[in-house]
């Protein structure tokens, strides 16, 4: 409730504003937050340079600067020997790998992996375990915390951070708003998922959501003391191979993931492509038989039905061959087992196809291809290159270069601390991150 004072003459003042200091802090916290997306975008710069750069007065900027050096986020740095000019050394300005960490997870369908890295994008360390795809999300979040612990000697240092990036199967709506509604989120594999609006519900009479929106934000701040930025794991290992990984910098690039489901990335004009529901990139449910199974989306014969894991182990076993896992499979592959390379052919020659239609209508340069299903090597990717080469056209068949992902599982996690520190020009297109202020 406002209180109200009056003046010596009795008069009523004007009624206080506390909303102002509110805004003078959310304008000083933006003041700082760009100056350390500067530093992490270009590296060590000058005063001179950060003023160029940010387009603060010279006054503003000094004192963010002064306040970022007392906090410790930032360091001066000793200026390049090689830039040295006569006179007063230049102070250069970096930031400093020791003011804290920046964490990703990723909550695949049957693993949890997490990375970590300095804000100086320096990458600390990674680890996953493997689970049951049935899991709670509460024991999810244990295995992540779990892993945590293992990185950085048990020292790791969230305090200087805003978010944790987080990547979980199926589309996302916006970065921290999960929906695990629409294809690609496989029955199951977020415990207690809704399904979305079944035929003839009415609104308001909807059940409760349990999908990994409703859940996540609450028991990672609860672990970790931070909010939580949610996107597709899928997308958000696109973002780190083009980052990091198979695809650095590229500028139009399509990423296929090929494990327990199929989903995609898009990297177009050099920025990460997430369209305006979060849908882009997938693939995986792309019809490629007609008459095939049936897919947990409600489609029929998607991709997803065919080159996931599960669908190429259950295809090679109904065929007569015996493999409980990829490893097996792919033993089986390097016997010459004809069963497992027939079978080999016809999944490349559908991803093949896939890719290719992609293709047509982006104009890639580099397709990064990832997954467990990988492993499988050239008995995968001789046929995917054979598809291309029959379906892409002829202008643009030789210009494509087929590359197998680099970042193994780690890759989401990766993907995940990039989103949370929001450095690469290829997020020039994705929504601004929430307020400071706001909470999960």
């Amino acid at each position: 409730m406002l209180s109200v004072m009056q003046h010596h003459d009795g008069s009523p003042a004007q009624p206080s504003r506390p909303s102002q200091p509110s805004r003078l802090s959310r304008l000083r916290r933006g003041h700082e937050e760009l100056v350390l997306d500067l530093l992490r975008k270009h590296g060590p710069l000058t005063r001179s340079a950060l003023g160029t750069y940010s387009g603060l007065s010279r006054t503003t900027l000094y004192d963010i600067i002064a306040a970022l050096l007392s906090g410790g986020a930032v360091v001066s740095v000793a200026p390049d020997p090689a830039l040295r000019k006569r006179g007063r050394p230049v102070e250069t300005l970096a930031l400093n790998p020791e003011a804290g960490q920046a964490l990703g997870i990723d909550f695949a369908r049957r693993a949890v992996h997490v990375a970590a890295a300095n804000v100086a994008h320096e990458i600390i360390g990674s680890a996953s375990e493997p689970h049951a795809a049935d899991l709670s999300w509460e024991d999810r979040v244990g295995i992540a915390e779990r892993l945590v612990s293992t990185l950085a000697g048990g020292t790791l240092r969230l305090g200087a951070l805003s978010a944790i990036g987080v990547g979980v199967v199926g589309p996302v709506d916006a970065p921290g708003d999960a929906r695990g509604d629409a294809p690609g989120d496989a029955r199951g594999d977020a415990p207690g998922d809704a399904r979305g609006d079944a035929p003839g519900d009415a609104p308001g009479d909807e059940p409760p959501r349990t999908g990994p929106a409703d859940v996540l934000p609450a028991l990672l701040g609860k672990r970790f003391g931070v909010r939580t930025l949610l996107d597709n794991n899928t997308r958000l290992a696109a973002l780190a191979e083009t980052v990091w990984g198979a695809a650095a910098g590229e500028q139009d690039v399509i990423y296929l993931r090929l494990s327990h489901g199929v989903g995609g990335g898009l990297v177009v004009g050099g920025a990460l492509h997430r369209g305006p529901y979060g849908l882009s990139g997938e693939l995986g449910h792309i019809t490629v038989e007609a008459d095939g199974a049936r897919c947990q989306c409600g489609g029929t014969g998607c991709l997803e039905t065919v080159a996931s894991v599960g669908a190429v182990l259950d295809a090679y076993r109904a065929a007569g061959g015996e493999a409980r896992d990829t490893t097996a499979l792919v033993a089986a592959l390097e016997s010459g087992d004809t069963v497992a390379r027939r079978l080999m052919d016809r999944v490349g020659t559908h991803v093949g196809t896939v890719v290719a239609a992609a293709c047509n209508v982006i104009g890639p340069g580099v397709i990064v291809i990832g997954g467990e299903l990988t492993a499988a090597g050239p008995a995968l990717t001789t046929p995917v290159e054979q598809a291309l080469g029959s379906h892409i056209m002829a202008g643009a068949r030789h210009r494509v270069d087929l590359r197998r992902a680099a970042l193994g599982e780690a890759g989401a996690a990766l993907g995940g601390i990039a989103l949370v520190l929001h450095e690469s020009p290829l997020l020039s297109r994705y929504p601004a991150r929430p307020d400071p202020e706001e909470t999960p």
